[in-house]
């Protein structure tokens, strides 16, 4: 039996506009009667899902079974990358309680670059090429590699909010990027410098028990804070799904030579994974190649997949927890397309101001098959106002991708705050 017989609570850790969206997705299960999210934000939320504000202090994440167990939870889905590399899933299963996340071993595919490079290398998993370097002379080796080999993209090997990347475009600014890791702190003591590869970019999502993996659609993230992709990385500033770029047979293709592979080597080198194996792809001229892991759902892809499925979320995450995603028939998707526009705060991703008042989510809001979910903003006094970089996520569903894009930006046009800051050209590659 796969699915728990009486109505769960759910709690969600995690207080970004992915988090937001898995908790409203999840509130739409019959299967759910509550949803907790901690910490949250300034959303309004539907009235299944409540906020509240737990500690996640490792290694015990004491606060976090508490509550728990005094509440009979059925499942814990972990938002953000950090306390699944600090060992919140391996708390909780020590404890008994289900968990959708990697264990601190298995998220080690996040949290170490030079891990998971590694790992491809054993695997066969189609990659850059790559160099590992570390220690006194990390950063003389890090230059004399790509003095070797040309222009090469330098990556800070540990956790750095999806911006420890630098893309240069000559050898100069590939040497000085190994100098500019020194931002990352920590992070950068390890590098890795890899092969510049060519070609369009896409997210695909799947789903692991541990040992069967199964793909949800593939997104297209829009990393670069300008259009045209141009100006530094960010955590993304949009996405839409499906991208039309990655068609199902290139999917299976993913599956057979990346995820299979992946989940398959992790068991055997007794680090199950189980959660959501989140792989950055390049399409090159080769096939596809792994530009990175996450292990857990990208943002702000969440906020076009998840609106996406037809199916029960509740159910999938739930199988996959109690080991028995095999049982579950494949998950099912809406016809159509979503995309979603971020809308951040002026000077993100450098520095910028917050407290800024918050109008017309209401208005947006109340476009149909329009969503607003919420990222950076809190409330004060009764109304919202910004708190973050990336403040809001604005996702629209339509049959056809141009109506899709029209209704998204239809939505952004009825939100205001000072400062507020957005591509234009969000889905506009597909075209």
């Amino acid at each position: 039996q796969v699915f728990v017989a009486a109505m769960a609570h759910v709690v969600v850790l995690g207080g970004g506009g992915r988090e937001h969206c898995i908790a409203v997705t999840l509130a739409k299960s019959e299967k759910v009667h509550r949803v907790t999210l901690s910490p949250g934000n300034g959303a309004l939320l539907p009235s299944k899902v409540e906020t509240c504000g737990l500690s996640l202090m490792p290694p015990e994440f004491s606060d976090v079974l508490q509550f728990c167990k005094d509440h009979g939870v059925a499942l814990v889905v972990v938002g953000p990358e950090q306390p699944l590399v600090d060992g919140v899933a391996d708390a909780l299963c020590a404890a008994g309680i289900p968990v959708f996340g990697p264990s601190k071993a298995a998220a080690e595919l996040e949290g170490s670059k030079a891990y998971s490079k590694q790992l491809m290398e054993r695997l066969g998993v189609p990659t850059a090429a790559f160099g590992v370097f570390q220690g006194p002379t990390c950063a003389a080796d890090a230059k004399a590699y790509i003095e070797k080999n040309g222009v090469c993209v330098v990556k800070a090997s540990g956790l750095c909010a999806g911006k420890g990347v630098i893309v240069p475009t000559s050898r100069e600014e590939a040497l000085a990027a190994v100098d500019e890791m020194t931002q990352f702190g920590s992070a950068s003591e390890i590098l890795v410098v890899e092969e510049l590869l060519d070609g369009p970019e896409v997210s695909l999502f799947a789903v692991s028990d541990g040992e069967t993996v199964v793909p949800l659609i593939p997104a297209q993230d829009h990393k670069r804070i300008f259009d045209g992709d141009r100006g530094p990385n960010t955590g993304g500033m949009g996405a839409y799904a499906p991208a039309p770029i990655c068609s199902q047979e290139m999917v299976a293709q993913i599956m057979d030579t990346v995820l299979k592979p992946v989940v398959q080597g992790m068991k055997a080198e007794g680090r199950p994974y189980v959660g959501c194996l989140y792989a950055g792809l390049m399409l090159s001229s080769k096939g596809p190649r792994v530009l990175e892991f996450n292990c857990r759902f990208g943002d702000p892809e969440t906020q076009v997949v998840l609106p996406m499925m037809s199916s029960d979320l509740f159910d999938l995450l739930y199988a996959c927890a109690v080991h028995k995603l095999a049982e579950l028939p494949p998950p099912a998707f809406h016809d159509g397309f979503a995309v979603t526009v971020v809308m951040a705060s002026g000077g993100y991703p450098g520095s910028f101001t917050k407290g800024h008042e918050i109008t017309g989510v209401a208005e947006a809001s109340s476009r149909e098959g329009v969503t607003v979910f919420v990222a950076g903003a809190g409330r004060k006094d009764g109304a919202m106002v910004t708190s973050g970089g990336r403040v809001l996520a604005v996702t629209a569903h339509r049959a056809e991708l141009p109506a899709a894009i029209k209704a998204a930006y239809d939505g952004v046009s009825d939100i205001d705050f000072q400062g507020k800051f957005f591509r234009t050209d969000i889905a506009a590659k597909a075209m």
